[in-house]
């Protein structure tokens, strides 16, 4: 069986982004640079691809981007109703952050919104 890796477009949807975003970093944050994009796992054709484990390195790099501030920049909608279901059930916010990037590696074919309503309306039961 091949192995499966994330591509720009399967990055970009796992964290909410578009690809044009994910083409941004990595033009922007090169290898060398002071705070560089995650280098890919592999390269097919010229198109990079990343271990689905590598996700969350990913969401850490994104997380911990200059100028962003102690929360990262403020989240969008669904990940904000996300956290405060995760808060109320007792997970801090990094806790919350973690299991949403493994259950983006256990999900690849979702986006973080998709992630984010199908865990609050799980809780939310």
């Amino acid at each position: 069986m091949p192995e499966s890796y994330l591509g720009v477009l399967g990055i970009a949807e796992a964290l909410g982004v578009s690809r044009h975003a994910v083409h941004k970093w990595r033009t922007r944050y090169p290898d060398g640079s002071d705070h560089p994009f995650p280098e890919p796992d592999v390269e097919v054709d010229g198109a990079p691809g990343w271990r689905p484990d590598r996700l969350g390195d990913i969401v850490r790099w994104r997380d911990s981007l200059p100028g962003r501030g102690a929360g990262g920049g403020r989240p969008s909608l669904a990940r904000q109703e996300y956290l405060k279901e995760a808060m109320a059930r007792g997970l801090d916010r990094d806790e919350a952050m973690r299991a949403l990037a493994t259950f983006a590696i256990e999900f690849p074919e979702m986006t973080e919104q998709e992630l984010c309503a199908w865990l609050v309306g799980k809780w939310r039961r």
